[in-house]
This record gives C-alpha cells, sequence and structure tokens, in this order.
C-alpha cells in the first residue's frame, strides 16, 4: 500500500493563487507514483482563530471543524505544504491550523512548494520550519521553490513549470518517500502516553 500523501493549499485569502500552484504538484505527486496522493484546501475547513477550550495534546474536541480537520491531518503519512509568503513570514492561516493539533502531526515528513516574489517565498517556509520542531514534523530540505510566480500562471489560471521545478519536484518526492517510510514505525509504535 502507497504512503498518503496531502498536498495542502496552506492559504485561505480570496483571489489566492494557490490552488493552481497546489493542482499541478498535487499532479506531479500522482504521477511520480510513490504516494497516493490527495490535494487538501485549507479554506475548506473554515478553522476560526483557536478555539478549542482543552490543550490539542488532549484531542477532546468539541468543534465540528475541529473534527473535521483533525481527521484529514490524521489520515496523512506525508505532506506537502504549498505556500506562499506573508510579510516575511507563512500565512497566519496555517500556523493557526497548525496549532489546533498535536498528535495528529507528529513523525510525518513535509516537503515544501514554495512561492512568491523574488524569495519565492523562502523566508516563510525557514519560519513554517520552527513551529514544526515542536510538533514532531520533520520538515526536509528538498523543496520546489517558485520565484515571480504570477510569471508561471497562464490566464486560464493553470501553472505552468519550467524544468527546474520539475527536477526539483523529483528529487523532493524521491526524498520525502524515503523519510516517510523512516519514520513509519514511530507512528505506528508511539503509544498515546508518549505522544503528548
Amino acid at each position: 500500500m502507497k504512503p498518503r500523501l496531502h498536498t495542502l493549499i496552506c492559504t485561505t485569502r480570496p483571489g489566492r493563487l494557490g490552488p493552481a500552484i497546489a493542482e499541478w504538484a498535487h499532479e506531479f505527486a500522482q504521477a511520480h507514483g510513490r504516494f497516493d496522493s490527495t490535494l487538501v484546501d485549507l479554506a475548506e475547513f473554515s478553522l476560526p482563530v483557536f478555539d478549542e477550550p482543552e490543550h490539542p495534546r488532549l484531542q477532546q474536541y468539541i468543534h465540528a471543524h475541529t473534527k473535521a480537520w483533525s481527521a484529514s491531518v490524521a489520515a496523512a503519512d506525508a505532506f506537502l505544504f504549498v505556500m506562499p509568503e506573508y510579510n516575511h513570514g507563512p500565512p497566519g492561516a496555517l500556523i493557526n491550523a497548525m496549532n489546533y493539533l498535536v498528535r495528529e502531526w507528529q513523525y510525518k515528513p513535509v516537503g515544501f512548494v514554495s512561492y512568491g516574489g523574488v524569495s519565492g517565498g523562502l523566508r516563510g517556509v525557514q519560519a513554517t520550519k520552527q513551529l514544526m520542531s515542536t510538533l514532531k514534523l520533520v520538515p526536509i530540505p528538498e523543496a520546489i521553490v517558485v520565484p515571480n510566480f504570477t510569471q508561471h500562471v497562464e490566464a486560464d489560471g493553470r501553472f505552468v513549470p519550467n524544468e527546474l521545478h520539475t527536477a526539483s519536484g523529483m528529487a523532493m518526492l524521491e526524498e520525502l518517500h524515503r523519510w516517510t517510510r523512516a519514520l513509519a514505525a514511530l507512528r505506528v509504535e508511539a503509544r498515546p502516553e508518549e505522544l503528548g
């Protein structure tokens, strides 16, 4: 059985171009063939600013939006975060969504598809990695970086990659697959009392 990869659209802003890049990344992962890939849109969960009364490590969720988000994250073995950079950092919606959960994230690797202006979203990725270490997510260094991303989006909204994007994507998915397999034992063997 192939590991389950969730390609996550990490911005919820109206008018965003992230879905076009995420759709390409999702299709690229499917074509790669080593993952069972699912495209996940953070906006569809409509998460308000964190509103659960109990600490998320307890998993005593009372809201339907939290339970749906928990089930989605728990179902994945690995992630691709498709994310822009806002003010040299990650989208607030992504940080909020990450803070909703604890155990569901643990021992899962993450690859990044970042996009932005000249920096290609790299500063946002670096800031996100700091939170990931606390949640026991494992960010890998291989990534797809798309600077000046609007130059790669056609009038019909379709993202058109160049050779560097596809070569980087292949290297990233290969490494992501290695880490997914390596971390599988930790995900299976960890007991609840060890995950808090």
